[in-house]
């Protein structure tokens, strides 16, 4: 009877996550770039790596399920297919046992986990993605000679902004607890800043490249306010907004060729994603610290009243031995 309800707890998590995987992937292909499967944003690559995170690796074949699914309803050929749906399946199996070998903690703790995240999870392990879809797409005629590093950097940032701005994002959401009081004044703010993202960064696509750095101050107040369950909406605002404004050519991207865009939206979607993640990080962490502070001085308050009426001290030797073996602050991550 265990054994049966382990093979259907497998079979329930490969599903979901084949689901996800393919309905993310439907979400990506509306921005793409270079025929009808590169784009610069994969939030497939992120949703892979969520759910090993959640489910576990026994999730993988889910994943390649749904690659499959994605790959054989644009081609080009079987063989292409199969080696595509491989690589977007290794891609993130890779990332997932990185991070795991490393310690990561996927309620990113520390800015060390932010890194880690970063250059294991996004840029590591998704070279082998795009590479081996790159490699497949010029070995069966799709992509020319010409165009193989265009198209080579266009599949390497989607699948790393995918494990940066949806990875987390899920993690987050998977946590997330709504406040049983919610303050109309903190839903307005809340509202405000998803609303001022995505008017200053379609207002700047539409004018020049060069005024979309004014999305960071939202940014940052987002992720001072809501931690990153208020700093990752507001980027995957900002990014998805810069995507298709290169994807539909906007003012602020014409003239520009393929390599030249890629470097301005790469340049642009890491600043916004690095600025969201490592703002919301250390944020969280100094409020930790600090309510750890205001904890223990309330706790010490305490015992002085206590002494200072002549009762028994009961637990106070339990209260000095807690702060005593509470570890160091991790401001130096």
């Amino acid at each position: 009877m265990g054994r049966f309800r382990s093979q259907a707890e497998s079979a329930l998590w490969i599903s979901i996550t084949a689901v996800a995987y393919f309905a993310a992937a439907e979400v990506g292909l509306r921005m793409a770039l270079v025929g009808d499967q590169v784009t610069p944003l994969w939030p497939s690559t992120g949703v892979a790596v969520a759910c090993l995170f959640l489910f576990g690796l026994r999730a993988w074949p889910g994943i390649t399920l749904g690659a499959l699914a994605v790959n054989a309803l644009l081609g080009p050929n079987v063989p292409a297919v199969v080696m595509i749906a491989a690589g977007n399946t290794a891609a993130p199996v890779v990332a997932y046992l990185l991070l795991k070998r490393v310690g990561f903690h996927r309620d990113f703790d520390s800015v060390r986990d932010v890194l880690e995240l970063v250059f294991l999870g996004a840029l590591a392990a998704t070279l082998i993605s795009a590479t081996i879809g790159t490699v497949t797409l010029l070995l069966a005629g799709t992509v020319s000679a010409h165009g193989f590093w265009g198209t080579w950097s266009v599949w390497w940032t989607g699948d790393a902004m995918g494990v940066l701005l949806i990875a987390p994002l899920i993690l987050v959401a998977k946590d997330f607890r709504m406040p049983g009081a919610l303050s109309p004044l903190r839903v307005f703010e809340a509202t405000t800043l998803a609303v001022g993202t995505l008017v200053v960064a379609v207002s700047a696509t539409a004018v020049s490249a060069n005024l979309l750095f004014l999305v960071f101050p939202f940014l940052i107040w987002a992720a001072m306010r809501f931690h990153l369950a208020g700093a990752l909406p507001c980027a995957l605002i900002a990014s998805t907004v810069a995507i298709v404004a290169v994807t539909l050519d906007f003012p602020a991207f014409t003239g520009l060729d393929l390599t030249a865009k890629m470097i301005t939206l790469q340049a642009f979607n890491g600043s916004v994603a690095l600025t969201a993640l490592l703002h919301a990080t250390i944020t969280a962490q100094r409020d930790r610290a600090r309510q750890a502070v205001d904890d223990t001085c309330a706790e010490l308050a305490q015992t002085v009243i206590t002494i200072s009426e002549g009762r028994p001290l009961g637990g106070v030797v339990d209260m000095i031995r807690r702060v005593q073996s509470q570890p160091p602050s991790a401001d130096t991550d």
